[in-house]
């Protein structure tokens, strides 16, 4: 046995994709279909850089929790194996979903920024000058061959309103990828802190830009 991780299909591929999946799979120790042990919980820690250089805001800011396609609005860790699949590792999960997680960094990243006046989610009535609402596009690990490190790629499109008149104030598309070290969990999940904590950095410090409100 070797300690590469096996990959989970949705049902309705699984009959469709299982010659392939079998071909795939770097562990002949672990199945890919029926039910499994307790899924083993992982938990990001984006390693956040240094804001030092972004202007202080003195207005206050709400972030909305982000939207997701159905694929990634899941606790499940999901993988790319092809450009027209979605599929998961098998028995391992997030410790929250994918968009809640991405709110809780984005929420840290301003915070720990000390740049801001105020910042908190949107549903915590805030009188806020600024909303940030974000709609999260990749969340994955992706694999170009088999038996190889994959690449995490996230993808986040940002807009950002004036809570007055709702209005668009400015838009960002943030996209980062970092490869694995390894064909593993452990290695997969570090790279996610990576690409992570890159894309908050950007969103934090390109929001930091935005002009007192009017």
């Amino acid at each position: 046995m070797n300690d590469a991780p096996s990959f989970a299909l949705p049902p309705d591929r699984r009959g469709f994709l299982l010659w392939s999946a079998a071909a795939f799979l770097l562990s002949g120790c672990s199945g890919i279909i029926g039910p499994g042990p307790a899924p083993q919980l992982y938990v990001l820690h984006p390693a956040l850089g240094s804001v030092s250089g972004a202007k202080d805001a003195t207005w206050q800011l709400a972030v909305a929790q982000p939207s997701a396609p159905e694929s990634l609005d899941t606790e499940r860790i999901a993988l790319e194996l092809t450009p027209e699949t979605m599929e998961y590792y098998a028995n391992s999960a997030w410790q929250d979903r994918a968009p809640v997680i991405v709110q809780r960094a984005l929420l840290e990243g301003f915070e720990n920024s000390g740049k801001i006046a105020a910042v908190a989610r949107d549903t915590q009535g805030i009188r806020a000058d600024y909303l940030l609402q974000t709609d999260l596009r990749s969340f994955e690990a992706r694999y170009k061959a088999p038996d190889t490190a994959p690449d995490v790629v996230i993808d986040i499109a940002v807009k950002l309103l004036r809570t007055s008149d709702r209005n668009i104030v400015a838009a960002l598309q943030s996209r980062h990828t970092a490869p694995a070290a390894a064909n593993s969990l452990p290695a997969v999940v570090a790279a996610f802190d990576t690409a992570l904590g890159g894309a908050v950095d950007e969103i934090v410090i390109w929001t930091l830009k935005a002009p007192p409100p009017m």
